[in-house]
């Protein structure tokens, strides 16, 4: 008999019940029998409410072991698990809640608290296969209405396994989480990976520089955005005393500089691992663990998976951008509801389209471009921001960058270049906008020369320096945002 990917996690953790799970400073810490109880309480509250397998399950908590406990309930009692951005408002909420049709809406911390604590226990585990579904992850929504990315308990398993083994977990790891939960990355790659080596974790709220740092001695292995590094790059203990045990830095969620990837392994010793991944593929390559790691790439493909660029007649090429498209057990069976998207994103014989566009070396690495949407055309040429950002984050006046493509009433849409300067950058004072069209940018501020190697076509008409980059709570830069709100930008 099948019982899901909650059966797969709980072999693997049954021998060590003892073990520390979850530390939380200023909290007792929980041990994978303590959680594991939580769960059948989880089970049996749902249960309680006529939650069924199958039934969808919408959850919107603050990270809690509370809230651990709730998602493997629903994986024990072969629900299906939909977790929401804690950030969404009561309309957002209202409108997912009627996408998904849930049996059970939970976003009351003290009543799922107060529930566990008086319901009678369900020690069992619902027998379902691994077709069955075990999540519904829905996307951003950045160029249209979210889309529910439906996951099996098949794709949970089957990457949650590769990566643990990827990544040479073993039971004496140590794993600081500082992500939230209702995300793939905090939720199906860090709580999973550690899971089935029934690992500690250092579970912390929410990702504090200050209080990581502290709490980096302890660790062997951190996973994080690109921002959590850079932000730790800004403490002076972030060294290579701070990193003694740590044996593993990985970064995902958003593209991570070649720079930056370069300052941490200065300051710490530690190549930081970058991988790739989408809510509806769960993760698709790694660096190496055992080899080199190349910044600005994402690896090759994982064992078991797939990764092919096609041009835009679809035939595969190496060294060259193109579409990035994925097959294997890892990529789930589609969108919730939505026949017409699933059939957009599927090509014959099980190949994915990511959306992504990306470049594949002879050697299987692949390196990401940007969004097929980033995509700019400008005077009918076509222009990929990420290698421009690059060049421009190498700069030293820049700290990040990112590039868009504005309406132009000439050129169609004009390369545009949103830049946050360095704080010792003109004494601390913002360079002023600098428009390419003339020549009259100070030589400290001319990014210009920053993008010698690049065609003429590709450099920005405007460099707009900004104190920030909008975000989304993955750390990912929300271009949309900056394309609405400078739309005028080229007076159109």
């Amino acid at each position: 008999m099948d019982y899901g990917f909650f059966g797969v996690l709980r072999e693997r953790f049954a021998s060590g019940m003892q073990r520390p799970m979850l530390r939380a400073p200023g909290r007792p810490t929980a041990t994978y029998g303590d959680i594991d109880a939580r769960s059948e309480r989880a089970a049996g509250w749902l249960r309680s409410q006529g939650v069924t397998p199958g039934d969808r399950v919408v959850v919107q908590l603050t990270k809690s072991m509370d809230a651990v406990a709730l998602y493997l309930g629903v994986l024990r009692l072969g629900a299906v698990y939909v977790p929401l951005n804690t950030a969404y408002t009561n309309a957002e909420v209202d409108w997912f809640v009627n996408d998904a049709e849930p049996a059970a809406v939970v976003r009351d911390a003290d009543a799922l608290t107060s529930g566990l604590d008086r319901t009678q226990p369900w020690g069992d585990i619902a027998a379902v296969g691994p077709e069955d579904l075990a999540a519904l992850v829905y996307t951003s929504g950045t160029t249209g209405r979210p889309k529910g990315a439906m996951l099996t308990h098949g794709n949970l398993a089957s990457n949650a396994l590769t990566l643990n083994k990827a990544w040479a977990f073993e039971p004496d790891d140590v794993l600081l989480h500082a992500l939230p939960v209702f995300h793939v990355h905090g939720l199906m790659v860090a709580l999973h990976t550690a899971m089935l080596s029934a690992c500690e974790m250092i579970f912390l709220d929410r990702f504090n520089p200050g209080e990581v740092l502290a709490c980096l001695p302890d660790a062997t292995v951190m996973m994080g955005v690109p921002t959590y590094y850079s932000r730790l790059m800004a403490l002076d203990g972030f060294d290579e005393s701070a990193c003694g045990r740590i044996r593993l830095f990985v970064s995902g969620s958003a593209p991570m500089t070649a720079a930056l990837h370069r300052a941490v392994a200065e300051r710490t010793g530690h190549e930081v691992l970058e991988r790739y991944g989408m809510s509806e593929t769960l993760m698709i390559t790694s660096n190496p663990y055992h080899g080199p790691r190349v910044a600005g790439t994402v690896g090759p493909a994982l064992a078991g998976v797939e990764v092919r660029v096609c041009d835009d007649d679809g035939t595969p090429v190496i060294d060259q951008a193109g579409m990035v498209q994925v097959r294997g057990p890892n990529v789930g069976p589609g969108y919730w509801r939505r026949t017409d998207a699933t059939a957009q994103s599927r090509l014959a014989e099980g190949w994915f389209i990511t959306g992504d566009v990306g470049r594949l070396d002879a050697h299987g690495r692949l390196t990401l471009e940007g969004r097929s949407s980033d995509m700019i055309i400008s005077g009918g040429l076509n222009v990929y921001p990420t290698e421009i950002e690059q060049a421009l984050d190498a700069h030293s006046a820049v700290a990040e960058s990112a590039v868009v493509g504005l309406a132009h009433p000439d050129l169609g849409e004009a390369v545009t270049a949103f830049v946050v300067p360095k704080l010792e950058t003109a004494h601390g004072n913002r360079p002023p906008e600098h428009d390419t069209t003339d020549d009259s940018s100070p030589p400290e501020h001319d990014l210009v020369a920053a993008l010698g190697d690049l065609a003429r076509f590709k450099h920005p008409k405007r460099y707009v320096w900004v104190d920030e980059l909008p975000r989304n709570a993955m750390g990912k830069i929300l271009k949309a945002e900056l394309r609405i709100r400078y739309t005028d930008l080229y007076g159109n």
